[in-house]
């Protein structure tokens, strides 16, 4: 598709500013805040003591302060988790959603008309705000945070609906927030955010670091988050998966005939070796591997 500009309207923005701001994100977020800066932005995780998934957000660094990109109906929740570790760290928490809007620039040529380069990441401050290449995946495209009231002249985008990008996202495999992460149950290896750039493992330790490094060394993911194509129905998220009379897996996002659901790889294999059918409710899966995911 050519490109296009969407206003994510359900992300919201904290700032953090101080001069304890990133050794106090260090000690607690999944990547290594010390490679943020003007010119770059993160992806990144915030996880319980035992590894489980409680926020992710993008990490953007506009003067002196650091903002973090995450979802807008979970940001008071963000923030209080974030508060519980401040202590006598020299931080401010501010939720300066109602400053900002959060954009998402996406389809072929995407980052070539933002002259952006290739990295994932690579940032540039633009129009009072800051314009990045989706630090996950650069066939993602670009994210843009501005100030609300800056005119948003994307020149030679086409304005679409969040649809259009909720089918691209999930196209490319790409996990949204708690729409397919179960908040305090979730493990981030079944979702990608190894290969997504989400997990520095050369940092110094974070919280819920040990359990999530020991499922790394010793191979215990077996479940991955797969782009599906739902023939039959469009079933709800949250229908479960079955192979037969096995429950195999879970729905998560959902947009018309397509989806993501969390499935376990050995049925998948199995479906796939012997012509067996993945179903949820009514309709059959055909679960399509991303190209960057490493199995």
């Amino acid at each position: 598709m050519s490109p296009a500009v969407t206003l994510l309207e359900t992300r919201g923005l904290l700032q953090i500013s101080g001069t304890d701001t990133r050794s106090f994100l260090q000690g607690l977020m999944t990547t290594d805040i010390n490679k943020a800066s003007e010119t770059r932005a993160l992806h990144g995780a915030l996880l319980t003591p035992q590894g489980k998934y409680l926020h992710d957000f993008f990490v953007a660094q506009m003067g002196d302060c650091v903002y973090l990109e995450g979802e807008k109906a979970r940001l008071a929740d963000l923030k209080k988790r974030l508060l519980l570790y401040k202590l006598r760290a020299d931080i401010t928490i501010t939720d300066v959603t109602e400053e900002f809007q959060v954009y998402a620039l996406f389809g072929e040529g995407t980052l070539a008309a933002l002259k952006l380069g290739t990295e994932e990441g690579r940032a540039r401050i633009f129009k009072g705000g800051c314009l990045y290449v989706d630090p996950r995946l650069a066939a993602a495209g670009a994210r843009a945070i501005l100030p609300i009231g800056a005119a948003p002249d994307f020149e030679g985008f086409a304005a679409v609906d969040f649809d259009k990008y909720d089918r691209f996202r999930i196209g490319l495999g790409l996990p949204d927030g708690s729409r397919d992460l179960v908040p305090e149950k979730s493990v981030l290896l079944d979702y990608g955010f190894d290969e997504l750039n989400g997990i520095d493992w050369k940092k110094g330790c974070y919280v819920g670091q040990e359990v999530t490094a020991r499922m790394k060394h010793r191979g215990l993911s077996r479940k991955r988050l797969l782009p599906v194509t739902l023939t039959g129905g469009s079933p709800a998220p949250g229908t479960l998966v079955q192979l037969g009379d096995r429950d195999v897996g879970t729905l998560t996002s959902v947009c018309g005939n397509i989806g993501l659901a969390l499935l376990q790889l050995d049925a998948v294999e199995k479906a796939a070796q012997e012509s067996q059918v993945l179903q949820a409710g009514v309709a059959q899966l055909t679960p399509t591997p991303p190209s960057w995911l490493r199995l």
